[in-house]
C-alpha cells in the first residue's frame, strides 16, 4: 500500500507477526516477549471517545476470558501515555472496573503504520479500528478492520480465537455460526482412493453432508 510517497507493507496472514517495542501504559513491552501467549492487538481512534470507551469497558469486563485462553490484550492509539492513564482513570471511574491490560501509546506512529492502521480517508483521527490475533508461536492468524462508527463485538473476537486454538488442536475447520460445542468440519478427501474409502462416513461417527461436506462432534 502506499500512502504519499511512502510504500508500506501490510502484515500478511500465516506469517511472522512484525515485532516492536513501544511505550505503553504499564511500562515499555516488547511483542515477541510474549511468545507462548496468543496475543489480541487492537488500536482505537482516540483516548477519551465514546464508541471506544464502550469497547475499552466490554474488553475489561471480560479480560478473564482471554486470561483463560492464554490471551494477553494489547490495546493502542495515536495518544500520549499521560492521555492514556486519564481516559483508563476515567473509565474506571464511570463503569467501575479497571483496565488491566497495557495501551500502546504510539505518538510516532510506528506500531501503527507497521500493522497498517493509518487510512487517512477513513478517520480524522490517526489509528483505524482494527484487530490482530496472533498466536503463540508469533504468527498473524487474523486481520479485522471496523468504520469508526461500529463497535467491534467482543464476543465474536473471543469466538474466533476458540476457532483457531480449536482447529490447531484438532486439525479441523469450523463452520458458519461455529461456536464451542457444536460440530467442526472434517478435512475433505484429496485422493480418489481416500474418496470411496470415506463414502461410509457415517459409521466414523460423521454427519456426512456431501464427500467434501462432513462434521463431526469433538
Amino acid at each position: 500500500m502506499t500512502t504519499g510517497e511512502q510504500t508500506v507493507t501490510l502484515p500478511r496472514l500465516n506469517e511472522p507477526a512484525p515485532d516492536f517495542e513501544a511505550l505503553t501504559t504499564q511500562g515499555r513491552i516488547k511483542l515477541s516477549d510474549y511468545k507462548g501467549k496468543w496475543i489480541v492487538l487492537f488500536s482505537h481512534p482516540a483516548d477519551f471517545t465514546p464508541v471506544c470507551t464502550t469497547e475499552f469497558q466490554s474488553f475489561a469486563v471480560r479480560a478473564n476470558e482471554f486470561e483463560k485462553r492464554n490471551v494477553q490484550l494489547i490495546g493502542l492509539s495515536i495518544d500520549s501515555v499521560h492521555s492514556h492513564l486519564a481516559w483508563l482513570q476515567e473509565i474506571e471511574r464511570v463503569f467501575g472496573i479497571k483496565v488491566p491490560f497495557p495501551v500502546i501509546a504510539d505518538l510516532d506512529m510506528k506500531v501503527a503504520t507497521l500493522y497498517g492502521m493509518i487510512h487517512p480517508k477513513a478517520a480524522t483521527t490517526a489509528a483505524v479500528r482494527a484487530v490482530f490475533v496472533i498466536d503463540d508461536k508469533g504468527v498473524l492468524r487474523a486481520m479485522l478492520y471496523y468504520p469508526l462508527s461500529a463497535g467491534r463485538n467482543i464476543s465474536e473476537i473471543l469466538r474466533l480465537i476458540d476457532s483457531l486454538q480449536t482447529t490447531d488442536k484438532y486439525g479441523t475447520s469450523t463452520p458458519a455460526n461455529w461456536n464451542p460445542g457444536d460440530p467442526v468440519v472434517v478435512p475433505a478427501p484429496t485422493e480418489a482412493d481416500q474418496l470411496e474409502s470415506e463414502q461410509q462416513s457415517e459409521a466414523k461417527g460423521y454427519d456426512y453432508k456431501t464427500w467434501y461436506l462432513r462434521l463431526k462432534k469433538l
